[in-house]
């Protein structure tokens, strides 16, 4: 076992983990998720191949975590949004808050889709996987995440034109 290979990893990838576990966790509190991820990758490094990326292998790691902790919190209040952190400074205070409205449209929107759906959602759109390490860490083929990507998107679109009439 590498402890400094994982230390490298979590300097590289532990921003990729964090946004992956916001998105998929619905809230920004995930950091506690983030570092069991890397803990589990020292535990579990035997059973890393080599197959797939780094980033794949603890993204599929930090799914695990996260239905588990799911499963342990026995409730998937996907409507509970919080705002993230801002990826870019927006220059005023009202393009700040159409950017955190925006933001929380897409984050409930996304909240609203199926499981499925959100999953690819998430790793093709938001962590921009490619078809095969989706497939990876799905454990799908690589034609069902391109045709579940693309229903996911459609759908995606619809709900986001939903929140945005109800808010009208």
């Amino acid at each position: 076992m590498d402890e400094e290979l994982i230390s490298d990893w979590f300097d590289a990838y532990s921003e990729d983990i964090y946004k992956f576990l916001v998105y998929y966790m619905s809230t920004p509190d995930v950091e506690d998720l983030v570092q069991e991820v890397f803990i589990k990758a020292i535990d579990r490094y035997d059973s890393f191949k080599g197959d797939s990326s780094p980033k794949t292998w603890l993204i599929s790691i930090a799914r695990n975590l996260a239905i588990d902790e799911a499963r342990k919190r026995k409730r998937q209040d996907w409507r509970k949004l919080i705002k993230t952190y801002d990826y870019k400074t927006e220059t005023s205070p009202e393009e700040k808050q159409l950017a955190n409205e925006t933001k929380q449209q897409l984050h409930q929107a996304i909240a609203k889709l199926k499981q499925d759906y959100r999953d690819v959602v998430i790793l093709r759109g938001i962590e921009e996987l490619s078809v095969a390490e989706t497939a990876n860490i799905l454990k799908w083929p690589d034609t069902k995440v391109r045709v579940t990507f693309h229903r996911a998107l459609k759908a995606l679109k619809g709900k986001v034109k939903e929140g945005y009439h109800e808010s009208q």
